[in-house]
């Protein structure tokens, strides 16, 4: 029996080793002897004899030695043979949807270039396509994700654009007559929307206080930053006329705090700035950002050095993050909260997101897309309402995004969190929904690196915290 390191990515939390096992997507704490069985079988396997009377040499007792080899075996640190890719588990053939997105129209009031849906890097194919969802296609959508949600007692709705208050007739009579069907089956339905907030009126943020609908608003710092891409038809900013709105949807929506999305680009990259004014002056709950899906040569693309400087933001943000939760206190910054969420529930992904298997996006005329950001790309639809979703289009398109597919991650210890990423942004980079993110991947590896010591130091400091990413799992 000869024993080798398994897939582990060591890492120091606080004061103390820890270990990230790869194949399960488990944490486990090192003491000292289990930290050096891991560094003994670096370079070279050994046999199980052999390590056992190394580290009795190192005045291990023979017990002790013993002991630990077979615990680091058993939660698959080590293993007898070479380490090797294990494949992902499979999916099962039907898997009931979780949420919905409808697109309720793909027009908007902006013209931001770096949009995705109808920008420069645009996949949507919306010509002589509806403009705005219909009651009928709503209507088919809701009993679609009833109908096919299984035992689920709860589902979700979002609504998403083009601009989503656009169309906010239909949103509203949408939530009315899903809230009544799911009530008649004894199920719950919960809402969410994305918004830019340049049409939240008084009688618009009434709604979403009434009926509990959650809001993320699409912004991008201060008013220069936000002025720079997200900007009306005519050339003028869009911060002015928003900046008094948000203020007041957040004063009012305190059932469901209100959450920013910040898409960065090389007009929006100070991290610092821009966390502290949305969260600090505005009021946001929670911030999250995400650099800007587009091809590398746009003038708003991000490059290689941009995307170091926004790491280096962010691990500085994680920092104080990481002081808030050892004082047992909310930090509003989500891209951490969500990366420790997934740590803390062992997540171990096959497929980079929901997309296409507990979640579909539905566009205006009734098309399936397997997430919104696919809606109205003829290329990409996966069925249509009237007729449900065509599973072979959603195997294909499933079968071709599965991390076992992507050999260049089959070797990467950060696969369990990232599955080699946005099929979208794979799309729009590559041409191909199942290429891996291959741009990204530094990247990806040094920031869970840095969850994982934050993620180590709250267990060892204050691991009562963690509790908050149980309920997380929950809500």
């Amino acid at each position: 029996m000869m024993y080798s390191k398994s897939q582990v990515h060591t890492f120091r939390g606080a004061e103390h080793d820890f270990a990230y096992l790869v194949p399960s997507g488990g944490i486990v704490a090192l003491d000292g002897i289990s930290t050096e069985v891991l560094k003994r079988l670096e370079d070279q396997p050994m046999s199980r004899e052999r390590l056992i009377v190394e580290l009795v040499e190192s005045g291990y007792s023979y017990a002790e030695a013993a002991e630990c080899v077979d615990e680091l075996q058993e939660v698959r640190a080590i293993q007898d043979g070479p380490a090797v890719y294990e494949p992902s588990q499979a999916l099962p053939e039907d898997f009931p949807l979780q949420s919905i997105v409808l697109n309720v129209t793909n027009q908007c009031n902006l013209s931001c270039s770096y949009c995705y849906e109808f920008g420069e890097d645009k996949i949507a194919t919306p010509d002589g396509k509806k403009k705005f969802m219909d009651m009928e296609t709503a209507k088919a959508s809701v009993d679609y994700l009833l109908d096919e949600s299984g035992d689920r007692p709860s589902v979700h709705i979002t609504f998403f654009g083009g601009e989503t208050l656009m169309n906010f007739p239909l949103m509203k009579q949408v939530v009315i007559y899903a809230r009544e069907e799911a009530t008649k089956r004894e199920r719950k339905v919960e809402f969410s929307l994305t918004t830019n907030a340049t049409l939240l009126s008084e009688a618009i943020v009434d709604f979403l206080v009434e009926h509990g609908i959650g809001v993320t608003v699409s912004m991008d710092g201060t008013r220069e930053m936000q002025d720079k891409f997200r900007i009306f038809s005519n050339g003028k900013g869009s911060y002015d006329i928003i900046k008094p709105k948000v203020k007041n949807l957040i004063s009012k929506h305190r059932a469901r705090p209100v959450g920013a999305r910040v898409t960065m680009t090389s007009g929006a990259m100070d991290v610092r700035a821009i966390y502290d004014h949305l969260k600090g002056e505005l009021g946001f709950h929670e911030v999250a950002f995400a650099p800007v899906t587009t091809s590398p040569d746009r003038l708003y693309s991000i490059g290689e050095p941009g995307m170091g400087r926004v790491l280096e933001q962010f691990s500085d943000l994680a920092d104080e993050y990481l002081a808030y939760a050892l004082r047992g206190e909310h930090h509003g910054f989500s891209n951490v909260s969500d990366t420790l969420a997934e740590l803390h529930q062992g997540v171990n992904k096959s497929l980079p997101c929901g997309a296409g298997l507990g979640m579909v996006g539905v566009g205006p005329s009734g098309d399936i897309a397997p997430c919104h950001r696919f809606v109205d790309s003829d290329e990409h639809a996966i069925g249509h309402i009237s007729e449900g979703i065509d599973k072979e289009k959603r195997a294909d398109f499933l079968g071709r995004g599965n991390v076992d597919t992507k050999y260049d991650c089959h070797s990467c210890w950060a696969r369990p969190l990232c599955a080699g990423g946005c099929h979208h942004e794979a799309f729009v980079r590559y041409g191909d929904t199942g290429h891996a993110n291959l741009h990204y991947c530094d990247w990806i590896r040094q920031w869970t690196h840095k969850c994982l010591e934050i993620y180590g130091a709250i267990a060892e400091k204050n691991p009562a915290f963690l509790q908050h990413f149980e309920e997380r799992k929950t809500a």
